[in-house]
């Protein structure tokens, strides 16, 4: 299926999801939303799909984040731009699906382009990759979970620099932060995501998408609460799964184990 702001594909088990408005730096408006939340609602639901790689188009920016001349432009019609239920590019709030996210972050990721980024479980960073949260120089805040998400992601005070000054950084400070996983040159970008994304799949669609959610249901609890909730909840599921009788088998007859997912 085509989109006019996306350009969906995908290849054996990896979905691509290209935000495609180099025009704009891959601005996000609100006709962007609704194709990123079909698409990514349509990923959850292919049990095909077992990871996602999230770029931008162009070479100039991975997302500039919110379109602020379609904002600009809607407040000035007496339209509300953004409601207290928004699904911010589908993925920063209210999506429970627990299968891996890549982001692959080719140039500028500001603002929501920074927000999905921090959204994602491994962010690849081009060498010409900038990041950062400056809505308050524009009148705004970070509302789709940047904030939140960088608190919590690299230290206290070293998010709160970046967010009291809306100052962008390169990949390199990213990476040296812990919020972003590696930098490579441009030029081999989609390598590196792809690479990434080849070592997940050797691992079992289904246990990563457990562990997924075990880290994420996890924060908040202490660790004796996490793990009596995943003894509770997904150990079992584990145990009922084809892929927990497969990776063992596979193990001990020294062989690639073949996944289902199930």
């Amino acid at each position: 299926m085509s989109y006019d702001h996306v350009i969906y594909e995908r290849r054996g088990h990896v979905a691509y999801v290209t935000l495609n408005r180099p025009e704009r730096m891959n601005a996000l408006d609100a006709h962007s939303h609704a194709e990123l939340i079909e698409i990514f609602d349509g990923f959850e639901r292919d049990p095909d799909a077992w990871l996602a790689i999230i770029t931008g188009a162009g070479d100039r920016a991975f997302c500039a984040g919110n379109d602020l001349k379609a904002t600009a432009q809607a407040s000035a019609n007496g339209e509300q731009r953004v409601g207290r239920d928004a699904r911010f590019a589908a993925i920063t709030r209210g999506y429970d699906c627990p299968k891996p996210l890549i982001a692959a972050v080719n140039g500028v990721a500001a603002g929501g382009g920074f927000e999905i980024a921090l959204a994602c479980d491994v962010v690849i960073a081009a060498d010409t990759a900038r990041f950062g949260l400056p809505e308050p120089r524009v009148g705004l805040i970070a509302g789709a979970g940047g904030i939140h998400r960088l608190t919590r992601q690299i230290p206290l005070k070293q998010a709160m620099g970046m967010l009291m000054t809306g100052r962008l950084i390169d990949g390199e400070e990213g990476h040296r932060l812990g919020f972003v996983n590696e930098v490579v040159p441009a030029a081999q970008l989609m390598d590196a995501a792809e690479r990434w994304a080849s070592e997940m799949l050797e691992c079992s669609p289904l246990l990563l998408q457990i562990t997924k959610e075990s880290a994420q249901q996890g924060f908040g609890l202490s660790i004796d609460e996490a793990i009596a909730l995943d003894w509770e909840e997904r150990i079992p599921r584990m145990l009922a799964s084809e892929d927990y009788v497969e990776g063992p088998k596979a193990f001990a007859e020294k062989r690639a184990p073949v996944w289902t997912g199930r």
